[in-house]
């Protein structure tokens, strides 16, 4: 029989420790579910769980099965599937989650298909309701935020705990934008001089994952959430031409130009309307944001838009 000295049991016993107050840990975690899983955001708000919270204690909800979540399966959360439009599909994955994030669909019902999962988390005991909703979406000049604001409604009156992570733009928004200048040598829009506050998907993922597992947040709380830094339009231009070494300016439109270039793409009169509208809400500020509230939540600045930039251009050269 082996001989163990005083300091190897001693040492044992702390391991023993460690490891029993980790598996207490793991077991006394809230269980977090969120649908979208797999998606471009989603799959950025499993990532930021991961670091503090136990895969086993995750639950990923997905449309389909795809190698987004293939690649979920890998980190050890647990997968379950449902589709916004299937009521019983969403009950079935709701089953022991306490707190869920509702990733906002992108269907033209999805305030229906978002009071659906509201309904579903109600039936289901969920505790807490987190859910994507968009910039100032109660003040808001873009016609985007109407249905954002109709499902933050929608959980107020649900009795639920909830709050609503009003994300700004995404800086992944641009990379049509880089590639399009790499090409053309310029970048077009009717935005004037309004100044966009954008952060990446990782940033917004973060918060999610923040705000997911902090319990002792009151319910009902707006999170306006955005970059720290800011660009224009020409601004972007600018530093697409600075990294790049290539000659690239940005045009701006008056809004005959723009019109006309949205006809001679075929587009009818309603969303030729309704694209002006967006340029001018946005020459206007209304993707603009100075609070910081994302990066205090998140406790760290967010990325620079600069470094994305970066990045889409490293990915323009390696699709050649």
């Amino acid at each position: 029989m082996p001989k163990f000295t005083r300091r190897a049991f001693t040492g044992m016993a702390l391991a023993a420790g460690s490891l029993s107050l980790r598996v207490e840990a793991a077991q006394s975690a809230p269980v977090i579910g969120l649908t979208g899983a797999a998606g471009r955001l989603g799959t950025q708000v499993v990532e930021a769980l991961l670091r503090s919270v136990p895969p086993q204690r995750i639950i990923a909800i997905a449309r389909n099965r795809d190698e987004q979540t293939a690649h979920l399966a890998r980190h050890g959360v647990t997968l379950r599937f449902a589709d916004y439009d299937y009521p019983e599909q969403l009950l079935q994955a709701f089953s022991g989650v306490e707190r869920l994030l509702l990733i906002s669909s992108t269907g033209s019902n999805r305030v229906a298909q978002h009071g659906a999962v509201v309904t579903a988390a109600r039936q289901r005991g969920v505790k807490f309701l987190a859910y994507t909703s968009f910039l100032r979406a109660d003040t808001s000049q873009l016609g985007v935020r109407a249905d954002h604001l109709a499902t933050e409604q929608l959980l107020a009156a649900s009795g639920l705990e909830w709050a609503a992570l009003r994300n700004g733009w995404y800086t992944e928004n641009y990379e049509a934008d880089v590639g399009s200048a790499l090409r053309s040598g310029e970048i077009t829009a009717a935005t004037g001089a309004g100044r966009i506050s954008p952060a990446t998907r990782a940033d917004y993922g973060a918060a999610a994952a923040a705000v997911l597992v902090d319990t002792g947040r009151p319910s009902g709380q707006l999170h306006e959430l955005a970059g720290d830094t800011s660009f224009t339009m020409e601004e972007l231009a600018a530093e697409i031409a600075r990294q790049s070494g290539r000659s690239v300016v940005y045009r701006n439109q008056s809004e005959a130009q723009f019109r006309a270039a949205m006809a001679a793409r075929g587009l009818p009169e309603a969303a030729i309307q309704n694209s002006w509208a967006s340029q001018a809400a946005i020459a206007g500020g209304a993707l603009f944001d100075d609070s910081r509230q994302l990066s205090r939540l998140i406790g760290r600045p967010t990325t620079p838009w600069q470094q994305s930039v970066a990045a889409m251009l490293a990915q323009q050269q390696q699709q050649g």
